[in-house]
């Protein structure tokens, strides 16, 4: 997300994701089996523009590396993620970032968006023997997008809410094997976060320090095949997160490390996997 003042941004990151077993489809944790070990590494080169005064697009492509040994079996494989198209609309401004006056100055800001997930990588109808080689959905997915945040410095939070809605599509081959084509569709797409931040002001120079802690909502409804709802397909992650990120004196550059943390107990998902993120990212802005 572009800050008002920049024209453009360069952003690269690197995931690191580490698997623990999954939650099955009454919540309970389930172990993998001895000996597993299941990573996932991804690079996200991110670019975003600045198009008019309140709107801003961007783009985002991940390179994705799979590394894993699961039941005395491994496989290493790589390639293109899915990528991401996104537009937004900054609709409402931050009337005061300093200090509350009257209740004008309580309006937080709103941004609106949509998001186009394009099926760039490798997914289940490729040319592919294991669900451990795929680096994509294989679905196209548009999204609407609203972020709410407020900051009354030092202080900031934030509220992201989304809804995704995939593209029908036929499909007549399943992991490297052709099937008798059938029309399939991926459930709808929920997903929520809350964030509360910290910025620390180091010295007088303006470099500054901001950690964040959030938490975040997951869920994706049924699969359907021929119209007909699968009911032991859809998911459903809660996680919690914090980041810690580094601004220069001009901010024009920024560097960030995160962690993404799902509570390895019953009740915290359904049918997904229990993972931990590593990001560590860079970014430049464009006055």
């Amino acid at each position: 997300m572009l800050p008002s003042f920049y024209q453009g941004m360069l952003d690269v990151s690197f995931d690191f994701e580490k698997y623990r077993g999954f939650w099955n489809q009454d919540g309970k944790v389930t172990p993998d089996p001895p000996g597993s070990d299941l990573r996932q590494y991804r690079m996200n080169l991110g670019y975003a523009r600045r198009i008019a005064k309140r709107w801003q697009t961007s783009v985002v492509v991940p390179y994705v590396w799979n590394d894993n040994t699961y039941s005395g079996l491994s496989s290493q494989t790589e390639g293109i993620g899915d990528m991401t198209l996104n537009v937004w609309y900054e609709a409402v401004d931050d009337r005061s970032a300093w200090k509350i006056r009257n209740l004008k100055d309580m309006i937080p800001s709103v941004t609106i968006g949509a998001s186009l997930l394009a099926p760039t990588g490798i997914s289940p109808y490729d040319d592919v023997t294991s669900s451990f080689d795929i680096t994509g959905r294989g679905f196209y997915r548009l999204d609407g997008n609203i972020l709410v945040s407020k900051t009354v410095n030092p202080w900031s939070t934030s509220l992201s809410l989304n809804y995704g809605k995939y593209l029908e599509r036929s499909v007549n081959r399943e992991y490297g094997k052709y099937v008798e084509p059938y029309q399939k569709n991926l459930g709808d797409r929920t997903s929520a976060s809350v964030s509360l931040s910290y910025v620390y002001y180091i010295g007088t120079g303006g470099d500054k320090l901001t950690g964040m802690g959030s938490f975040s909502y997951l869920r994706e409804a049924d699969t359907t095949y021929n119209g007909s709802r699968d009911a032991n397909s859809g998911f459903r992650k809660e996680s919690f997160g914090a980041s810690l990120a580094y601004a220069s004196t001009d901010h024009d550059w920024s560097t960030r490390i995160s962690w993404s943390h799902a509570v390895r107990q019953d009740g915290w998902g359904d049918n997904f996997p229990i993972t931990d993120i590593y990001t560590l990212g860079v970014s430049y802005g464009f006055r």
